[in-house]
């Protein structure tokens, strides 16, 4: 319990600039970890959705049937089924339209899914700037309020005549918490960021790999429509 006691007296008793960076140094910590908590809900579903959507599709479904089975509910559709969507919607106007070529169709219906494709990227990528900045400066944040702190330290021994190592202790040791704070703030913000960014990664390519496969399969729609037509 004394532990703790002296603890928060250094805290206390330390000067202003360095609580202030103390300040800055907790709100940062805690804004990461809103954010890695938030971060972490919204991947674990895109997977989760991602997962749902590509095991209906590729079930042999028909895409019709698909289509309004992802958008029953009145919402834009996230993840995966948000590109199909896109895709699938471009594809039923455009061959509704006449004079329309297959490769035109199939055009505007990867422009459709590259548009949903870039917003679900945002919306995945949100604040993980923010995650990387914190990670990044926090240290050197806390470091200023070690070098702010020491150089006060050593700057009132000046005033007296015998100088003890149990005079400048107090100072250095609540110097030294803003650089334990900055690192308690920037490990967990730069774990989360590498773990997080990877996720996003991995999700563009198997977005990327659908949409191709997709294009792959609209292209054979259309042209069969057009084979139909015809005859």
């Amino acid at each position: 319990m004394s532990g703790n006691l002296s603890f928060l007296e250094l805290i206390w008793s330390a000067s202003l600039v360095v609580q202030l960076v103390m300040l800055l140094l907790l709100a940062a910590s805690v804004f990461s970890w809103a954010i890695i908590l938030r971060k972490r809900g919204i991947l674990r579903q895109a997977v989760a959705g991602s997962n749902k959507f590509e095991k209906n599709f590729w079930s042999g479904g028909d895409l019709t049937e698909i289509y309004q089975e992802i958008t029953r509910g009145g919402e834009a559709p996230a993840d995966m089924a948000g590109v199909f969507e896109a895709g699938f919607r471009a594809f039923r106007r455009l061959t509704q339209q006449s004079g329309v070529s297959p490769g035109q169709v199939v055009e505007g219906a990867q422009r459709a899914m590259r548009v949903a494709q870039t917003r679900e990227m945002d919306r995945l990528e949100e604040n993980l700037a923010s995650l990387a900045t914190i990670g990044s400066t926090s240290p050197y944040v806390g470091l200023f309020g070690t070098v702010w702190g020491i150089m006060n330290s050593f700057t009132a021994l000046g005033n007296v005549q015998s100088a003890t190592l149990a005079m400048v202790a107090p100072g250095i040791a609540e110097a030294l918490i803003a650089t334990a704070m900055g690192l308690f703030a920037a490990i967990p913000a730069v774990i989360a960021y590498n773990r997080y960014a990877d996720k996003v990664t991995r999700l563009e390519v198997r977005y990327d790999t659908f949409a191709e496969e997709f294009a792959t399969i609209l292209e054979r729609h259309a042209r069969a429509r057009v084979s139909s037509g015809a005859s």
